[in-house]
């Protein structure tokens, strides 16, 4: 299973607030047929699944804001995909927390 970090900026917006374009990826990513597991931050999103589903989602999260108007969109994508053992953003937290007792 991997773990993308994801950033989606809407360039060319008539506002300087993003929030109704993050509720609108939220909802895609609530609606997605995809296996995946969710979590959004104040700064980006992290969402975990497989790869393959990962990539999908994230063209689909990169495209929405063009069809609200924005003229351009810059995207950041982290990928962390370990296939020595399983990984889970639920995993990585208890690995520190653990280390931290």
């Amino acid at each position: 299973m991997a773990i993308v970090e994801v950033t989606v900026i809407p360039i060319g917006t008539e506002t300087t607030s993003l929030s109704h374009y993050v509720a609108d990826l939220h909802r895609l990513l609530e609606d997605a047929p995809e296996p995946i597991h969710f979590e959004m931050t104040s700064m980006s999103t992290i969402i975990e699944g497989e790869l393959e589903d990962l990539l999908q989602v994230i063209r689909r999260l990169h495209e929405a804001p063009f069809s609200q108007g924005a003229q351009r969109v810059s995207t950041s994508i982290k990928i962390d995909d370990r296939r020595d053992k399983p990984a889970s953003m639920e995993q990585k937290l208890r690995s520190v927390q653990d280390k931290l007792q």
